[in-house]
């Protein structure tokens, strides 16, 4: 059985150079996106089908009055029960051996289910033009950098942090290090934290936050919607059986686009929170 691997970032550590987004960049092949002046040291608000991970500049009074300047290494958490695999309707989304979630560029048919209920927002839709001029969309987020892992190596933002904010190991050992690192800044940041949600089943990419998760724009319990599960896990493989695949496919989007609806009316009791 292949090692499942976790990407350990610890905010406290990180400086903020964005090192790691032009080291993703380049590793992946993604084209720069120039952006217009935000009034502040961020360059991207958030990750894009072009830019898969952000640094997130955050000014933050802490307890005391004082002013505290936060970093995040904003990327996909590839969920250990993701969503985004839930409501996929072509099965484009899956899991690898490493615990990373990847999509398959081939299958995906650009619908956007992943993007509408992904409860950390890092997917995003590409539109491309085909010889005959049709246009056609792709969803498209961090892998990881599975490749790389696939050979042996360490994902291409770890290998360039250069203040040891990013490991990459073994999902135990890596656990147990920021649990550790935790207890040990404590008293610094009375509200730290390790992040690694239980409610999509526990995450490939961990946190130690130095404050709660809302305040670098997280859910503070993000799931998987329930309806989403019922789907992929039962009815799915049940219906496949009864009425074939292409039927199924028909009443998968009707499923998801409910999903989808409800979750726009911001009332979905058990579909994840939203960070904003």
């Amino acid at each position: 059985m292949a090692t499942e691997y976790v990407k350990y970032v610890d905010v406290t550590k990180c400086d903020g150079c964005r090192a790691c987004m032009v080291a993703c960049k380049n590793w992946n092949d993604l084209p720069a996106e120039p952006q217009d002046f935000l009034g502040s040291a961020q360059s991207h608000t958030k990750t894009t089908a072009d830019t898969w991970n952000v640094l997130q500049y955050i000014e933050h009074e802490d307890s005391k009055g004082n002013l505290d300047y936060l970093f995040r290494h904003s990327t996909c958490f590839h969920c250990t029960d993701a969503a985004c695999e839930k409501v996929c309707p072509e099965n484009a989304i899956s899991y690898t051996k490493f615990g990373t979630v990847v999509i398959d560029q081939d299958a995906c048919v650009g619908c956007g289910y992943c993007t509408q209920n992904c409860p950390f927002e890092v997917i995003s839709l590409k539109e491309y033009k085909d010889k005959n001029g049709k246009e056609y969309r792709k969803a498209h987020k961090c892998t990881q950098c599975t490749d790389r892992i696939e050979e042996g190596l360490q994902p291409a933002c770890v290998t360039t942090c250069h203040t040891g904010a990013m490991e990459f190991g073994d999902q135990k050992a890596m656990i147990q290090k920021a649990e550790q690192r935790v207890k040990e800044i404590k008293g610094r940041y009375p509200n730290a934290m390790v992040y690694n949600p239980q409610g999509v089943g526990g995450t490939h990419t961990i946190y130690v936050l130095a404050e709660k998760p809302s305040v670098y724009g997280l859910p503070e319990n993000p799931v998987v919607p329930t309806s989403a599960v019922l789907w992929k896990d039962y009815a799915q493989p049940l219906g496949k059986m009864m009425i074939g695949a292409t039927t199924m496919a028909v009443v998968g989007a009707f499923i998801t686009n409910n999903i989808i609806s409800k979750k726009n009316k911001g009332k979905d009791e058990d579909g994840g929170e939203s960070h904003e």
